[in-house]
């Protein structure tokens, strides 16, 4: 999609309906009644994300009034290619500096009313500077959807059997193949042995006299932190498997032992005029009276969990570390492509499309294989 300085109607369109789909996703993680609420503390992980997104789409927003362009994946996601997500990182980055040259807003405004009085025209350089001078503002200030969001430790606790520390912690990438937002959870034990001394109490429960001032940015382990950052780098792609994902940080930390790892994959999103990617679901949506209402979002959940350790050997020669021993779902054909021990598809419509996907006979096959939400009056009805 590309635009001039002046927004085109197909521009407020496509923000429009993401904003409305990023609001409406928003009411379902909060409603504690939906099936999505069942995952625990992930409904609440995510919605930090979703908030980055709703923010770097507003920031976006701003961008256009006085930047030339800006793309989306039409044919694939349905979101913003990596570039756009990149370059709001690096104006994140100088933002500070950049606002530092532009005039501040009551000069602005008051340069543009002067010139407009002796020129008797508009003054499109002064309103240029004031559009970028919000942006940059909007992004100095703003949570947004990095290509990389550093792991957040959010809970810690104690496995009574293995009598180890266990931690649940998050991060988030903007995948740039597929230009499309994922949020990873981990919970993984560690075994090493001044944190399971500090943490775990004889009876092997929480040492309570241990302040974690939760959340903790990075691994809860000090002396891994750094290094667990570098994994997720390397190891956030859509194109690893969950599996993959897993095994790797089961190779490479040798006392950190995972035992679930979860992946979700937001989108592809649909807007009826601005996506290609399916033909059948954009002529129905294009049907849809209102325009703000003319959109699908649709997100994958994906599960790897550990079904077994196995132990550790130590020899004479050689010794080998505790390894997992993920559960791949075989007998579904989708779980074992995707590497996963189980996965869900969900979809989120607004009732007005919803009724035009009905009308046309189409629910039952556009539908099929996901878990159905429909958004209505500021509420989320779901499993229809």
């Amino acid at each position: 999609m590309k635009t001039d300085a002046a927004r085109t109607a197909p521009v407020d369109r496509y923000f429009a309906s993401i904003r409305a789909a990023l609001a409406g996703l928003d009411v379902y993680l909060r409603d504690n009644s939906s099936p999505f609420y069942q995952h625990g503390l992930v409904a609440q992980i995510v919605v930090d994300y979703i908030e980055r997104l709703a923010t770097s789409f507003e920031c976006w927003r701003h961008h256009l009034d006085h930047a030339s362009a800006f793309r989306i994946s039409r044919a694939d996601s349905g979101f913003p290619v990596f570039q756009n997500v990149l370059e709001l990182e690096s104006d994140r980055r100088t933002a500070k500096a950049r606002l530092a040259e532009i005039p501040q807003p009551d000069v602005l405004r008051a340069e543009m009313a002067d010139f407009i009085l002796r020129h008797k025209a508009f003054p499109r350089d002064l309103q240029r500077s004031m559009a970028e001078r919000l942006y940059l503002e909007a992004v100095q200030e703003g949570h947004v959807f990095s290509p990389l969001i550093l792991p957040e430790t959010i809970k810690v606790s104690v496995n009574p059997k293995t009598r180890r520390p266990y931690y649940l912690t998050h991060w988030g990438a903007f995948d740039g193949a597929s230009n499309l937002p994922l949020v990873y959870t981990v919970v993984v034990e560690d075994s090493s042995p001044d944190l399971v001394d500090l943490l775990v109490t004889p009876d092997g429960k929480l040492n309570e006299s241990v302040d974690i001032p939760l959340p903790v940015g990075g691994l809860l382990n000090p002396k891994l932190a750094r290094q667990f950052d570098a994994f997720v780098e390397r190891n956030s792609a859509y194109s690893l498997s969950p599996s993959t994902i897993a095994t790797n940080m089961d190779k490479d930390f040798e006392t950190l032992h995972p035992k679930q790892l979860r992946r979700l994959v937001l989108g592809p999103f649909y807007s009826a005029g601005i996506t290609e990617h399916n033909d059948r679901v954009n002529s129905i949506l294009a049907k849809v009276g209102n325009p703000a209402n003319a959109w699908l979002l649709t997100w994958t959940i994906q599960d790897i969990y550990s079904k077994s350790e196995r132990p550790a050997r130590k020899g004479l020669w050689s010794s080998e570390p505790a390894r997992e021993e993920f559960h791949i779902e075989t007998g579904e054909l989708d779980a074992a492509r995707m590497g996963v021990s189980h996965y869900e598809n969900h979809a989120l419509v607004p009732h007005e499309a919803y009724q035009a996907l009905y009308a046309s006979g189409e629910t039952r096959s556009v539908f099929a294989g996901y878990q159905t939400h429909i958004i209505s009056g500021g509420r989320v009805i779901s499993d229809v």
